[in-house]
């Protein structure tokens, strides 16, 4: 047995693919936009936050019902443009997966949701952790590359990986696979 580095390469994740959600059993869930969380890394505040405002006001404008979750000791610091506002669901919740002692899934059952979409920081954390939790929970998730990064390319490709070929695998990306989770992109998300 020598002492040498183990050295993988990992594999290429599959390419985003388009999905069309229905707006009416759609939520999209944010996590961890806030200060003082998303303001100390580059690629949260450079990159995710304006993608999410974008989709975040597309699903607005579809009425898709948004959530949002926080491991920040307060809900009053979300950035101004990804910022809830009255009638959005808000847990807090010290677990990376948001559903775990939280009223995160009686709050989305309640409304009829089937569909999850997850942003936030980070995608190898609170973003794969909680699309586990939600796919035990048998919602179909769908994560936009763009919205959910890391502080490394390691640990991004570690995320994605984990997504999609957790116990429901869904490794060859199939769009909208019931119980599983998908890897998408903002332009690629239409709803109905």
């Amino acid at each position: 047995m020598t002492n040498a580095p183990l050295t993988l390469q990992m594999p290429a994740p599959p390419a985003p693919v388009p999905v069309m959600p229905d707006p009416a059993t759609t939520a999209l869930l944010i996590f961890d936009i806030v200060d003082p969380i998303c303001t100390r890394q580059p690629n949260c505040t450079g990159k995710m936050a304006p993608a999410i405002a974008a989709l975040l006001a597309r699903a607005r404008k579809a009425g898709v019902t948004v959530a949002y979750g926080t491991r920040a000791p307060t809900m009053s610091k979300w950035l101004p443009e990804v910022s809830p506002q009255a009638g959005d669901i808000k847990i807090e919740s010290q677990a990376q997966d948001r559903f775990y002692n939280t009223e995160l899934d009686k709050l989305l059952k309640a409304k009829g949701i089937k569909t999850l979409i997850l942003t936030g920081w980070k995608v190898s954390g609170s973003v794969t952790y909680t699309s586990v939790g939600a796919t035990l929970r048998g919602y179909t998730v769908v994560v936009p590359v763009d919205t959910s990064l890391d502080a490394t390319d390691y640990e991004i490709a570690i995320g994605l990986y984990q997504i999609l070929h957790q116990h429901s695998a869904n490794a060859a990306n199939e769009p909208l696979k019931t119980g599983a989770s998908t890897l998408s992109r903002t332009d690629l998300i239409t709803f109905k």
